[in-house]
């Protein structure tokens, strides 16, 4: 069965998991799970109304994740929410539990009186599927470049 919960504030343990899984899906341990972020900061992100966490569960075991971002617009009173990263173990796939997420993250998105949901996706043929996906569920598709500034 394929069920979604949002992290909460104080859930450290959910947090780790959703990074764990983040690391095992894109192979990136560097990223996720090698150096993380300190107990405080956990606390502080998830404490944060504007950071989402999600977990996917199949038959109560957590299976994907999705970390999202409300963002608060300047041009007018209004809001918009980034998928970041989503991510589904490669046995998992294809039974609705990215779709599954996807919807807690529009339900949040409309709670907080967002005008959108979007996400980036990369152009290697390996993300096709998650393209598709996201064509699915779209209402447009543009294409964009994105550029990583040394800060």
């Amino acid at each position: 069965m394929v069920e979604v919960r949002r992290l909460v504030p104080g859930d450290l343990a959910g947090f780790r998991v959703m990074n764990a899984l983040f690391s095992d899906v894109f192979e990136e341990p560097e990223n996720y799970v090698d150096h993380p972020p300190g107990e405080a900061n956990v606390l502080d992100w998830l404490a944060n109304t504007t950071n989402i966490g999600v977990l996917g569960l199949v038959d109560g075991e957590p299976r994907g994740a999705i970390a999202a971002y409300i963002l608060q617009k300047f041009e007018q009173q209004r809001s918009e929410v980034f998928i970041y990263d989503l991510a589904v173990l490669e046995s998992h796939r294809r039974i609705g539990l990215a779709t599954a997420m996807i919807e807690e993250v529009r339900r949040i998105a409309r709670e907080a009186s967002a005008w959108t949901v979007f996400v980036q996706a990369d152009v290697f043929p390996e993300d096709e599927p998650a393209r598709a996906l996201y064509r699915s569920l779209a209402q447009s598709e543009i294409t964009a470049l994105h550029f990583d500034i040394e800060p």
